[in-house]
């Protein structure tokens, strides 16, 4: 298969690409587009046949749901058994936004192949110029994860789309680099009080300001499900080619664990602040300044992609607090790291 990349950023004509995509899109195929998070590879979520092509090409799953995406916030509606008082005021207050809300399905509206069997929907509305003109050109709804191959870090470009899927998707909208870099966070709202499924930009803090109490399980109490109601609650995620293995964000303990994983023949591929660029490691990826969590999370995809790029052997991460999108960042690397961590 042809993968087909068409720029729509604001200085080119697009209507006539967007067009194309919607009509992909209406044949039952998928196509790649930007949100404010990470690239999504979107089926129209009322159709099984099409949203199957979805794990296909993507080598995901079929027990791991998807989230939909809608144009405008009125769409809920149609798609879910009963919005709660909570429900309507995340949808006020953080759409268009990175916030998922898992909420009741109505019974036989969306493809099966969405919720995987559940009963519930993860349902978000992008804060992203792109994934709204698709969306409110299409007119239906679009099921769509990540648009990498599964297991694999999440695409920030739509190169990082046509190095994984091309060949396997016929059609990618390039909108440029994604802003948050991280998924979206996963919020259920059929729990009282809500329950963090997933992690993302829209941190407990932001949220418990404005809706009150917010649960966050801890990782042993997130394994402890049988069935993801979330993606990326059950599978590892986000991994390189190369092992990773988490360390503090400390300049002398990298310094020495760089140094003694040299000494034992790898090829050291470092993830860590600015600052610790003078550190020798064969290779060296800046994820920002210290601190800046923002930074870190727009930027750790992309460093992560990169190191596929070299000859490393293994990749030495560093970590940051869990407060604010630390919770997401941290989340996304222990997944990259399968929980490994570096031991002297």
């Amino acid at each position: 298969m042809e993968t087909v990349c068409k720029n729509v950023d604001s200085n080119v004509n697009s209507q006539t690409n967007y067009t194309q995509a919607v009509d992909i899109l209406n044949a039952g195929e998928v196509v790649a587009f930007p949100t404010e998070t990470v690239y999504g590879l979107g089926a129209v979520a009322t159709n099984d046949t099409a949203v199957k092509k979805i794990f296909e090409a993507k080598g995901r799953p079929s027990d791991n749901p998807l989230i939909v995406h809608i144009g405008t916030k009125e769409e809920v509606e149609l798609y879910i058994e009963h919005i709660s008082e909570v429900a309507k005021k995340c949808i006020d207050l953080f759409w268009p936004g990175p916030l998922t809300l898992v909420m009741p399905v109505k019974p036989n509206v969306l493809a099966n192949s969405v919720t995987a069997g559940l009963a519930t929907v993860g349902i978000r509305m992008p804060d992203h110029p792109v994934a709204l003109a698709l969306l409110r050109q299409l007119k239906k709804p679009l099921a769509a994860p990540s648009a990498n191959r599964s297991g694999k870090p999440s695409p920030t470009e739509a190169i990082h789309v046509q190095d994984d899927l091309g060949g396997y998707i016929p059609y990618i909208l390039d909108g440029g680099s994604t802003g948050i870099g991280l998924e979206s966070t996963v919020l259920d709202v059929t729990h009282e009080p809500p329950v963090i499924l997933r992690p993302g930009g829209i941190t407990r803090e932001m949220l418990e300001a404005k809706i009150g109490p917010v649960i966050q399980p801890t990782k042993i109490e997130q394994k402890l499900e049988a069935t993801p109601k979330a993606p990326g609650m059950k599978y590892t995620h986000y991994a390189p080619n190369a092992p990773v293995l988490l360390i503090e964000c400390d300049l002398e303990k990298v310094h020495e664990a760089v140094h003694q994983l040299q000494k034992q023949g790898h090829k050291v591929a470092l993830l860590a602040p600015a600052s610790f660029e003078d550190i020798e490691a064969d290779f060296y990826f800046s994820i920002g300044e210290v601190g800046s969590k923002e930074e870190m999370g727009a930027t750790l995809y992309h460093a992560l992609r990169a190191c596929d790029k070299t000859a490393a052997t293994i990749i030495l991460a560093t970590t940051t607090s869990t407060e604010g999108v630390g919770a997401a960042i941290m989340n996304r690397l222990e997944k990259a790291a399968g929980g490994k961590w570096y031991t002297p």
